[in-house]
């Protein structure tokens, strides 16, 4: 186990600090231009699995019971990164809406490689932000979703995909079978939705109507028009048009992450409208050490669910006797998603063989695979 005091020290955090590294990135293969443009959303990939394959695993655990104070350098990573993609976005919006030595081919490919960037560090940033309780933590997660124009993430996330995991009632467990092309429309669509009525019905617990401005739906729309609006002031059409390009490959992004993250992976259906606890085994777990540096140990998402507020340095690897692990980290795994086929192949039987290992009793997957069983019990 990593003592507290060796976690604390800012050493130990600045490995995960190596997003940092991508905002020069992405500036100086702008300012070059040409293919240089496709080295952001490369080094996001193709480089960190090779650094994957090269560091190997890191199965070693930090002390869960680290207090905050603790964890400076790792909570100041996480709240910096939201001006440093603000800057970013809007001053390559400014730069590229103004340099006519740039093709309209290589803006996009700037923005595509923003929205990587945006998906792959600031979702996932904002992601850890969201669930803290501080309330600057929390706005600064929402900041960070208003700019890719999925602010419902956090409502959906909370308090639909963290207590219905595994069930109906989520959609962004992925069906076994269900490949990412058929998956993507669908979370599109059902989170949109779901994520609406979670916070309508919280309201309506209290006697309040949607339209109540407790509801967070006004807080989301009014930062997403601003940086829609800050965007076409900045460049035109062509700026607000560059900056939807990144919005849509970061919302890519994420929903690929998440349809990794449980695939095929169901709690058990016990009757009555009830289901099992979520256990560990109902996420996938990757302990690929340099990947888990570029996405702040997400890949430890088997310990996320089981410890929601649990603080990224925290989170706990779990062996194979609590919970399905991965072959390779989300860099790799992602990919693979894209290509169903190859993805069927991999991941099938690493499914049927999570359900021998956990479930031998049940005989009937049927229901399961198409979501078929009762909704969970509000």
């Amino acid at each position: 186990m990593i003592a507290s005091d060796t976690l604390s020290r800012w050493q130990s955090a600045l490995p995960f600090w190596v997003s940092y590294l991508l905002i020069p990135l992405i500036w100086m293969t702008t300012t070059a231009g040409g293919w240089w443009v496709l080295l952001v959303p490369l080094s996001t990939w193709w480089v960190f699995a090779v650094l994957d394959r090269l560091t190997g695993l890191n199965l070693e655990n930090a002390d869960p019971d680290t207090p905050d104070a603790g964890l400076q350098w790792y909570i100041w990573l996480t709240k910096a990164w939201a001006p440093v993609q603000f800057l970013t976005l809007y001053g390559l919006i400014w730069y590229t809406t103004r340099a006519v030595d740039m093709s309209s081919v290589e803006k996009i490919g700037v923005f595509f490689g923003m929205g990587v960037l945006s998906g792959t560090i600031g979702i996932n940033y904002s992601h850890e932000l969201m669930h803290q309780k501080g309330k600057l933590e929390r706005w600064l997660g929402d900041f960070l979703l208003s700019m890719v124009l999925y602010s419902h993430f956090r409502s959906e996330h909370l308090l639909v995909h963290h207590r219905y995991v595994g069930t109906p009632r989520d959609p962004v467990t992925a069906r076994y079978n269900e490949g990412f092309h058929r998956f993507y429309p669908r979370v599109l669509r059902q989170s949109l939705i779901s994520a609406f009525r979670a916070e309508r019905e919280k309201l309506a617990r209290k006697d309040r109507p949607w339209t109540d401005p407790a509801n967070p739906f006004w807080r989301y729309w009014g930062l997403q028009g601003a940086m829609l609006l800050l965007a076409f002031l900045i460049g035109g059409w062509a700026g607000l048009g560059l900056f939807l390009v990144q919005a849509g490959t970061a919302i890519w992004q994420l929903e690929l992450v998440n349809y990794v993250e449980h695939y095929g992976l169901t709690r058990k259906y016990l009757g009555d409208g009830k289901y099992e606890h979520v256990h560990p085994r109902h996420s996938w777990n990757a302990s690929q050490k340099a990947s888990n540096w570029l996405l702040i140990n997400l890949q430890r998402h088997s310990d996320h669910h089981y410890k929601p507020n649990r603080r990224f340095p925290l989170l706990q690897h779990h062996t194979q006797d609590a919970a399905p692990q991965l072959p390779h980290g989300y860099p790799v795994m992602t990919l693979a998603a894209m290509i169903p086929p190859l993805w069927r192949r991999i991941m099938n039987p690493r499914v049927r063989a999570w359900r021998r290992q956990y479930y031998p009793e049940i005989t009937n997957w049927k229901p399961y695979n198409k979501a078929h069983n009762p909704a969970p019990r509000t």
